[in-house]
């Protein structure tokens, strides 16, 4: 059984992650109207991607006993000044899941929920990913600047971009 500050905890990051995927559908969306269908279909993605953190959450409280919530949830930002806003908003939002999913292990550990812990490593390692791989994204938008036929390889490149995060080369 969840303690209640725990299951509080769970629920309101079930409320991010939904927020999260909206993000990415109202990005997804910008930049299919930008004419920037590789980067809407990798936006697109993501949002699933999102969606999928979130029934995870739902699932495990659940599962421990608890019930999960649905909340109603904030407008996402649905207009950007260019590509670049994007990405560096993807970089902001990604750093502050980061910063959420920490707070809810150190709940866990005052807590002494161990079990919580173990299943949030998993979203741990997944955030340094997720980090690396909005740095990446702006790193390579940083390199084209204004050129327009490096926008234009970057569009066709960016569902292709991966990283794979330190911890994973841990020999975990």
């Amino acid at each position: 059984m969840l303690k209640p500050a725990i299951l509080k905890a769970l629920n309101e990051q079930i409320r991010y992650e939904a927020e999260s995927s909206q993000l990415y559908l109202s990005m997804a969306i910008w930049a299919e109207s930008q004419g920037l269908e590789g980067t809407a279909n990798f936006f697109y993605a993501h949002s699933d991607e999102e969606r999928m953190h979130m029934l995870k959450f739902v699932k495990y409280i659940n599962e421990r006993g608890g019930k999960a919530i649905i909340t109603a949830l904030d407008k996402p930002q649905s207009e950007f000044n260019n590509l670049h806003e994007v990405c560096e908003t993807l970089l902001s939002h990604e750093i502050k899941v980061t910063e959420l999913i920490n707070e809810l292990v150190a709940i866990c550990l005052d807590n002494r929920d161990y079990n919580t812990h173990n299943f949030l490593h998993w979203f741990v390692t997944e955030q340094l990913e997720e980090e690396a791989l909005a740095r990446t994204i702006l790193d390579k938008l940083n390199l084209i600047g204004e050129d327009k036929g490096g926008l234009y390889l970057f569009d066709r490149d960016i569902e292709k971009i991966t990283v794979t995060s330190s911890a994973q080369n841990t020999g975990e």
